[in-house]
C-alpha cells in the first residue's frame, strides 16, 4: 500500500520497521525508527522515512500552550538558519514542526502530542504535564531554580515539565516519557488543559494538552500560513519604522 504525503514528492510505502532490514531515522522528527512492531512510511528512492505518528500528524492544530494562534505543521523550518528551537523542550530541530510564524513559536511533533499525564517508576504519584516549570518557593532557599529529579539538571522555567506539585517532584519531559499519543488530543472539553507556569493543579487543571485538530483544505492551510507570514512582516516593519 502506498500513499502521498504533503512533505515529499514521491509516494510512500508502509512497512514494519523490521521489514526494512536496516536502522533508519525518521525524516519528520529526526529520531530513530527503532520499534520493530510499528509502521514506518518509506520512500526508498530518497532514503526518506516517517514514523507512523509523524506521517499521520494533523496539518493544523489549536494547541492550548499557544492559545492566540493556530499552529501549522511545516516540513522544514522557515528561519534563516534552517533550524528552530522547540518551545516545549528547548532543543533544536531541523525537520517537522508545529509553527506559529507570527509569534515564532515552534513545537517538535513529539512535544506537541505528549501525554497529559504519566506514571514513572521513580515516583509514587501520577505526574501531570505543565507548560512551564511550576516553581514552589522552599523554606530557607535563596534560589528559585528547580532541578529534574532524574537527571539533576536545571529545569528551565519557560519549558514544559511533568510535575507532582504535592511532592515538589519535577521532571524534564524527555526524562519522564518518550510516548507520543496523537489520538489523545481530539477532545476539546473545557475540563482538560495543562497548567501554565506556577499554576497549581487546582488552579489550572494540570491535566494535559487539549489539542483540537481541525479539518482544513490544502488551500485553507496555505492561506492561513500566508496570513501569518504577512502579519509577521508587517509587525517587523512597524518596529523598525
Amino acid at each position: 500500500m502506498d500513499y502521498k504525503h504533503f512533505s515529499h514528492p514521491h509516494n510512500l510505502i508502509i512497512h514494519r520497521v523490521y521489514e526494512l532490514g536496516q536502522q533508519v531515522n525518521c525524516s519528520g522528527c529526526d529520531s530513530a525508527c527503532d520499534n520493530t512492531t510499528t509502521a514506518v512510511h518509506a520512500c526508498h528512492q530518497c532514503n526518506f522515512f516517517l514514523h507512523d505518528h509523524c506521517a499521520n500528524a494533523g496539518r493544523y492544530v489549536k494547541h492550548p500552550s499557544h492559545q492566540p494562534h493556530p499552529l501549522i505543521l511545516l516540513p522544514h523550518p522557515t528561519y534563516a538558519g534552517g533550524t528552530f528551537i522547540c518551545n516545549a523542550c528547548g532543543h533544536p530541530g531541523k525537520s517537522f514542526s508545529y509553527c506559529c510564524t507570527l509569534c515564532e513559536f515552534d513545537l517538535h511533533v513529539g512535544c506537541a502530542f505528549l501525554p497529559v499525564s504519566v506514571t514513572h517508576q521513580a515516583h509514587q504519584h501520577e505526574l501531570n504535564l505543565f507548560y512551564g516549570v511550576p516553581v514552589v518557593p522552599r523554606r530557607g532557599s535563596n534560589t528559585d531554580l528547580e532541578y529534574c529529579n532524574i537527571c539533576r539538571k536545571v529545569l528551565e522555567g519557560r519549558h514544559w515539565a511533568y510535575s507532582c506539585q504535592k511532592c515538589e517532584f519535577n521532571l524534564h519531559t524527555a526524562c519522564a516519557t518518550t510516548e507520543v499519543v496523537p489520538g489523545l488530543y481530539h477532545d476539546d472539553s473545557p475540563a482538560y488543559g495543562a497548567a501554565e507556569g506556577k499554576s497549581t493543579v487546582a488552579d489550572g487543571g494540570g491535566g494535559g494538552g487539549n489539542v483540537v485538530e481541525v479539518e482544513l483544505t490544502e488551500e485553507d492551510i496555505i492561506q492561513l500560513y500566508r496570513l501569518q507570514m504577512l502579519a509577521q512582516s508587517m509587525a517587523s516593519l512597524s518596529t523598525t519604522g
